[in-house]
């Protein structure tokens, strides 16, 4: 059985029928005559019949060498168009992208990050899976993930991506307070009614607080816990004066400048290192490539 001849080969032919002759494709194609000559009497030997009838002053082709044309000519323009876009790609970034993230950074760290990316990328399709353990993002299908903390899988790296630091904040409602009484101290706080948050299957989120330099955990009375994918229901239990909540400070700014919820203990408040966005060290798609560097600003 005789090879068939290669695209490269195929080329050389249809350059020389849409040229007119083989030093005008040799010409286009940058390479010397004798080439295209010897390419083309390859093709027909390999294949076992005349394809391009050569005089001294013209060329035309065969009836097998125009049928062959014909049906080439489609095909190896798709191959060329297919490998253009995907070397346009790198620079065009379109395709999906797949996060796993907590729900502590869905209210308002998330949202502007995502509102900047979509207006730069707007041919991706980004889908959010809220988790909040730590998962292993690549058996879960996704491109990378979110967490806090430093706890990494293996081959994983991670950037900063939102805030760098965040405050932990201790608030209750005015109606709360009127009838309970001010916490003074961190230690008053164990006489006090609780909002916990607590992880799945996991023990409720401590409460650390500085006090008179030193960091203390206190253990108040628990009288509500709430999983932490119910977020928003603990700031209404709050407001509603269940309890004292204790969670980001910068989910309660509105509360606080409204009125609805007082600041407690501000002194004692104690800071955290914000979200981090960890993916494979391996190669990254290009959405995600191009989400990595936006979080990099």
């Amino acid at each position: 059985m005789k090879n068939n001849p290669s695209p490269d080969q195929l080329s050389i032919f249809l350059m020389v029928l849409r040229e007119g002759g083989f030093r005008a494709a040799a010409r286009r194609l940058g390479v010397a005559p004798s080439k295209v000559s010897t390419t083309v009497s390859r093709i027909e030997a390999q294949m076992g019949v005349p394809l391009i009838l050569r005089t001294t002053r013209s060329i035309r082709a065969t009836n097998q060498g125009r049928a062959l044309a014909d049906r080439i000519a489609p095909l190896l323009s798709e191959i060329e168009a297919a490998c253009v876009e995907t070397a346009q790609t790198s620079e065009r970034v379109r395709g999906k992208l797949k996060l796993n993230v907590p729900g502590a950074v869905m209210p308002d760290i998330l949202p502007p990050i995502l509102g900047a990316y979509r207006g730069a990328y707007p041919e991706v399709e980004i889908e959010i899976v809220v988790d909040n353990d730590f998962v292993d993002i690549i058996a879960a299908g996704c491109d990378a993930g979110i967490r806090y903390g430093s706890r990494l899988e293996k081959d994983m790296i991670s950037i900063p991506i939102g805030p760098r630091v965040q405050k932990i904040a201790l608030a209750a409602s005015p109606a709360y307070l009127q009838e309970r009484g001010h916490p003074r101290k961190p230690a008053d706080l164990t006489r006090h009614d609780a909002i916990r948050y607590r992880l799945s299957e996991g023990p409720c989120l401590p409460w650390i607080l500085n006090d008179g330099g030193k960091r203390v955990t206190v253990e108040p009375v628990t009288r509500l816990t709430i999983s932490v994918n119910a977020l928003n229901t603990g700031l209404s239990c709050a407001r509603a004066g269940l309890g004292i909540i204790g969670t980001f400070h910068n989910w309660l700014e509105d509360d606080f400048q409204t009125g609805k919820l007082v600041p407690i203990l501000q002194d004692c408040w104690p800071t955290q290192e914000g979200p981090r966005l960890y993916y494979p060290s391996r190669f990254a798609s290009a959405p995600l490539r191009a989400f990595i560097a936006m979080c990099s600003r």
